[in-house]
C-alpha cells in the first residue's frame, strides 16, 4: 500500500482575499510566491505554497495537498484509491509547482490532493513578521469521527497517535505526532490550522508581534498532554483559529513509542486513549474557553 508521508499545503476560499494575504505575509509572515488573478500563493518557505488563498463567497479549507512517495507510481497510486470505491481525477497542473495529482474527496467533503513531485519556490523565511517553520497540521469537527478516522486511516495511510476519550483523534502521516485531527462536532468545518515555530522564545516572539497589531489570543499558552507541544491559538481576519506551536511529539516508527521527553508521563510514551481530559488538553492548567472546540 501507497501512502502519503506529508502535508504539503491547506487551500481556504476567503471573501477577503486581500485581508487574509494581509494578515499571512505581514503578522505570519509566509512570503507570497504568485498571485494569478483571484488566487494567492503563500510560502513559509522550501515548498512553493504552503497555504492557498482562492477568493469565494465563504471563508472554510476546500482542500488539502500531501506528498506521495518519491517512488509511488502515481498511475498504480490512482488504482489503489479507486479500489476504496471511491472516485477520482487525474489532474494536470492542478498547482502550480505541481504536473500531475490525483484529486478525490475525503467524507467530510474536503478535497484530498495527493502527488508526487513538487517543485520548491527556492524562497527565504521571511525577515518579518511571525516566520514560522513550516505548516504543521490541520484540525476539523467531523460529525463521524470513527467514520473519518477510518477514511484517512484505510485510504491514506495514516495512523492514530492518541485518542482523546472518544471524541478526538490525533492522527499522523509522518514522524510528527499529528498532521490532521478529528473532533466530534455539531456540523463538519475547519476547526484550526497549525504552524510550527522553532521553540518557547519563538512563541513569546509571536506573542509580541500579534500584540502589536493588537490581536488577541483565544487560548494560550498551554502545554497539550497530548503531543507535549506548546501551543497558542488566535483567530485571523476571517475568524478561522490559526495555532502556533513548538516541541511537537516525534514518533520512532521502529520503537512504537515518541521520542523522549521530560514532560512525558509515561516512559516510554505510547499512543494511548487519555481519559484525563483536562490534563489532556492542557498540563499547565485552564481549560479552553466555552466553545472553544466548536
Amino acid at each position: 500500500m501507497v501512502n502519503v508521508n506529508r502535508i504539503v499545503y491547506a487551500v481556504f476560499q476567503t471573501p477577503n482575499l486581500q485581508g487574509q494575504i494581509d494578515h499571512y505575509t505581514k503578522i505570519l509572515g509566509l512570503t507570497l510566491v504568485e498571485r494569478d488573478g483571484k488566487v494567492a500563493y503563500l510560502s513559509t518557505s522550501g515548498d512553493h505554497h504552503s497555504l492557498v488563498l482562492r477568493e469565494g463567497s465563504e471563508a472554510r479549507c476546500e482542500a488539502l495537498g500531501f506528498q506521495l512517495p518519491p517512488t509511488a507510481d502515481i498511475g498504480e497510486y490512482e488504482n489503489q484509491i479507486r479500489a476504496h470505491g471511491l472516485k477520482t481525477e487525474r489532474q494536470a497542473d492542478p498547482q502550480p509547482s505541481i504536473k500531475d495529482a490525483i484529486v478525490f474527496y475525503d467524507p467530510k467533503g474536503t478535497r484530498i490532493e495527493t502527488f508526487v513531485q513538487a517543485v520548491p519556490a527556492g524562497v527565504d523565511f521571511q525577515r518579518c513578521g511571525i516566520s514560522p517553520n513550516k505548516l504543521g497540521h490541520v484540525a476539523f469537527n467531523v460529525t463521524d469521527v470513527q467514520g473519518v478516522v477510518g477514511f484517512y486511516r484505510d485510504v491514506l495511510g495514516f495512523k492514530v497517535s492518541d485518542w482523546m476519550g472518544d471524541f478526538f483523534a490525533f492522527m499522523r502521516c509522518g514522524p510528527d505526532h499529528h498532521t490532521v485531527n478529528l473532533v466530534a462536532g455539531r456540523n463538519s468545518k475547519m476547526h484550526h490550522i497549525a504552524f510550527e515555530l522553532r521553540d518557547w522564545s519563538h512563541i513569546r516572539d509571536a506573542c509580541d508581534w500579534l500584540a502589536r497589531d493588537r490581536i488577541p489570543l483565544v487560548w494560550g499558552p498551554v502545554r497539550h498532554g497530548i503531543g507535549h507541544n506548546i501551543s497558542i491559538y488566535y483567530r485571523n481576519p476571517d475568524g478561522q483559529i490559526i495555532e502556533l506551536f513548538c516541541e511537537l511529539d516525534q514518533v520512532n516508527e521502529a520503537l512504537g513509542s515518541f521520542e523522549p521527553r521530560p514532560s512525558h508521563q509515561d516512559f516510554p510514551q505510547k499512543g494511548k486513549v487519555w481519559e484525563d481530559i483536562q490534563f489532556a488538553a492542557n498540563m499547565w492548567g485552564s481549560g479552553p474557553p466555552d466553545g472553544f472546540l466548536e
